[in-house]
């Protein structure tokens, strides 16, 4: 496991008033980030040092709040932990204020467009309009890269002090391959080590300086060969850096000396609306998380969970994170005691505690959040697609019910006999744990009108622009909110399922029970599966609001 880019929770010496259990947790976190978001309990115990039952605690908790799960005797980093990073992202309004722009920005051009942050001596994205190519940028939200990689570090490190310049010679000297980093990519075979702290500062040095007096910086290959990138930064109403916006392209595309002239002009337009972005009048200050009652529940309906083993503290002290967001990102003390329904004591508690381990800041009695703070997994989940949101809960509804469940999405129009059909295409699925059951493939499809997922489906679609045919079907779905299909698509086959919306309220997906029709009516076989397949799709749009927030889940 490669070291961490940042100091180890576990030093300097955390204050007295430092809460041990949420301490204990952030580490447990953070090494099952660095471990790639999947880690067995063991080899977690052997990275932070923690007894085997202060583990186990420490993980029922974080699953009864969403953040990881249990497989097997491995832990997972579930989508439920996304709303850490989110406050983050929503405290700063960068992606809301400015992703549409860079996105468009990205349109014009045809290229990659990034939003980074300064966090230390490194930088972070928390923004990416990516366009797909074979040669095309690979970071995500989250990553984190040394400033010296990069062009915007030069842009950033052109306003740091002595003291941060002294920090990052001291960490040039202590990791020269920048082993730290793990976004970073790995050198290929053959590829010339690092030539010295000495000489990569003396060269760092040198494009802050040109970066300084030009207004923008150049990455020439800095980050990997053939990728380059021209960045330039946005100020915020003071007059700072609030972040840099950089043009990624490759070789393949454009020179080095060519990419500047290219694109200058249009990143300065976009930067100059950004600033006016930036400068307008937001969200309001609100002191109040418009979802605290919705997270305050969820805690104490996992208290009741797992009674004892409930961590409070824990659940209390990431509860403080969320505190923050659009309108919110400086609060004061009283202002997060109220925000979470915290004693004051209690929140205080957890705010030096985050403040110890970075993930929150303080000037003159205001809180914030730090980039740090997507540390905690949250570029590990930005690779989340629809099914992988969705196959914990299919599983848990197979078992729970005893037949097969999957995941449908409408597919382009099928040409049977001169005549386009919609169909419906499984993205996920998972058998029932029994001899006879029905089998459902993922990639499969099936004519929409024929099946239970695909009537929902197109019952989701404008009138204009559903598929020829009687509407019946589809209007009664629209009326009832779930389909149930019985001996249409194959004899002796039934199947029932119900919408899977998107935090928008659209569409995006139907969750399906299907069974053998033998032995039960249709309307007692629908009863039987419906409040445990809306209870599932509930699940999984909670999940996707949440990872949908500031991320593209994606259906592959």
């Amino acid at each position: 496991m490669p070291p961490s880019a940042r100091p180890a929770p576990s030093a300097p010496t955390p204050p007295p008033e430092a809460v041990t259990p949420l301490l204990r947790t952030l580490a447990v976190l953070r090494a099952l980030t660095d471990a790639g978001g999947r880690a067995a309990v063991s080899d977690l115990v052997r990275t932070t040092g923690l007894a085997r039952a202060s583990a186990d605690r420490i993980l029922s908790t974080l699953a009864a709040l969403g953040h990881v799960r249990a497989e097997g005797r491995e832990a997972v980093l579930a989508p439920g932990l996304l709303e850490l990073g989110n406050a983050y992202l929503a405290a700063t309004g960068l992606p809301d204020r400015l992703g549409p722009l860079a996105d468009r920005l990205a349109d014009t051009l045809d290229e990659s467009v990034s939003l980074a942050v300064p966090d230390g001596d490194g930088v972070r994205f928390v923004h990416q309009a990516t366009r797909r190519r074979a040669m095309s940028l690979a970071f995500r939200i989250g990553d984190l890269l040394p400033a010296e990689r990069g062009a915007p570090g030069a842009l950033f490190a052109a306003s740091w002090s002595p003291a941060e310049w002294r920090r990052w010679r001291a960490r040039r000297a202590a990791d020269p391959a920048d082993a730290g980093f793990p976004a970073v990519p790995a050198r290929a075979a053959g590829e010339a080590a690092p030539t010295g702290a000495r000489r990569i500062a003396a060269d760092f040095a040198a494009r802050v300086a040109a970066a300084r007096t030009a207004g923008w910086s150049l990455d020439d290959q800095l980050i990997e060969p053939g990728l380059i990138a021209v960045a330039v930064p946005v100020r915020d109403p003071a007059g700072g850096p609030a972040c840099a916006v950089s043009v990624v392209s490759h070789t393949s595309r454009h020179s080095a000396a060519g990419l500047p002239e290219a694109v200058l002009p249009r990143l300065r337009e976009t930067v100059a609306a950004m600033e006016a972005a930036l400068a307008a009048p937001g969200a309001p200050a609100a002191p109040a998380d418009p979802d605290a009652g919705r997270r305050a529940a969820a805690r104490r309906a996992a208290k009741r969970q797992l009674g004892p083993g409930f961590v409070e503290s824990v659940a209390r002290g990431l509860a403080v994170l969320t505190a923050f967001g659009a309108g919110r990102s400086a609060l004061t003390l009283s202002a997060v005691a109220e925000a979470t329904g915290l004693p004051r004591a209690t929140a205080r508690r957890a705010l030096i505690t985050l403040e110890h381990l970075g993930y929150t800041a303080s000037s003159e009695g205001r809180h914030r959040l730090t980039p740090q703070v997507l540390d905690l997994g949250f570029a590990r989940l930005s690779g989340l697609t629809l099914p992988d949101l969705a196959r914990p809960h299919l599983a848990a509804l197979a078992e729970r019910v005893g037949e097969s469940a999957s995941l449908a999405v409408l597919a382009d129009e099928d040409d049977v006999a001169g005549r386009a059909h919609r169909a419906v295409r499984y993205v996920a699925a998972v058998p029932a744990a029994r001899i006879m059951s029905v089998t459902v493939s993922p990639g499969g499809r099936a004519p929409a009108r024929a099946t239970a997922p695909g009537r929902v489906l197109l019952a989701a679609l404008p009138p204009a622009g559903g598929p020829a045919g009687p509407p019946g079907p589809p209007d009664r779905v629209r009326t009832d909110g779930h389909a149930l299909v019985d001996d249409e698509l194959e004899a002796g086959l039934r199947s029932v399922a119900v919408p899977v919306r998107d935090r928008t309220g659209r569409t995006v997906a139907a969750v399906a029970v299907s069974a053998h029709a033998a032995g039960r009516a249709p309307a007692a076989a629908r009863d039987a599966v419906l409040p445990a397949l809306r209870e599932t799709a509930a699940a999984v749009e909670a999940e996707l609001r949440v990872a949908g927030r500031y991320l593209p889940v994606p259906v592959p």
